[in-house]
């Protein structure tokens, strides 16, 4: 009789202890998916996509590791843990990059903006110093035109710094510069040719 009762205790505590290690670590996997969510709600896929996209596929390699032992007798998953444990503080750390790319590329848009909005000034003025010939006056209005694109541009770029959207506000800042520093040039050019002529 005692001998049936340990056999069945023994055979209740291995069942236990074999059910219990073929559990996936679910509270790891939680943890894991988690900061992975929150370091793209920060914008990680579009600010640092090379960096979110490592800690995604060490993700994807960790729950593929952790999908193939489910279905043996005696899995263990201390290998998987420290897996999503590894993909947890790297999603932490792609998240606060991801601020301070953010901060960065804030910096350069406004910058860049201060640069565009001197360009421009400068722009006017040489368009004021600009031959005014024939072929010149359909020129120089084209060049006002183009002026007058540039400065509702630059509020464009101030409004979108304002909603977040860094990325256009970069694209669209860059772009405005380039072509204010070509007007530049080209107004120069025309300036510099009117006093060789003379």
């Amino acid at each position: 009789m005692k001998n049936r009762i340990l056999l069945s205790l023994i055979t209740v505590i291995t069942v236990a202890f074999m059910t219990s290690c073929n559990k996936p670590p679910q509270v790891e996997i939680d943890a894991a998916t988690l900061a992975l969510s929150e370091a793209k709600a920060a914008g990680a896929d579009l600010y640092l996509p090379d960096q979110y996209n490592a800690v995604q596929d060490s993700m994807n390699v960790a729950m593929q590791t952790i999908e193939a032992k489910k279905s043996k007798w005696f899995a263990r998953y201390g290998e998987s843990v420290k897996q999503l444990e590894a993909v947890k503080v790297k999603a932490g750390e792609v998240k606060a990059n991801t601020e301070v790319r953010k901060n960065e590329i804030k910096l350069e848009v406004e910058n860049t903006l201060t640069e565009v909005t001197a360009l421009l000034a400068e722009d006017k003025e040489l368009l004021a110093k600009a031959p005014r010939g024939k072929e010149g006056k359909e020129v120089l209005d084209a060049i006002t035109s183009e002026l007058s694109v540039l400065e509702t541009t630059a509020t464009e770029v101030s409004g979108l710094l304002a909603s977040g959207d860094l990325l256009a506000a970069q694209s669209k800042v860059n772009a405005a510069k380039e072509k204010a520093a070509s007007i530049k040039a080209e107004l120069e050019a025309a300036i510099a040719k009117k006093k060789g002529g003379k």
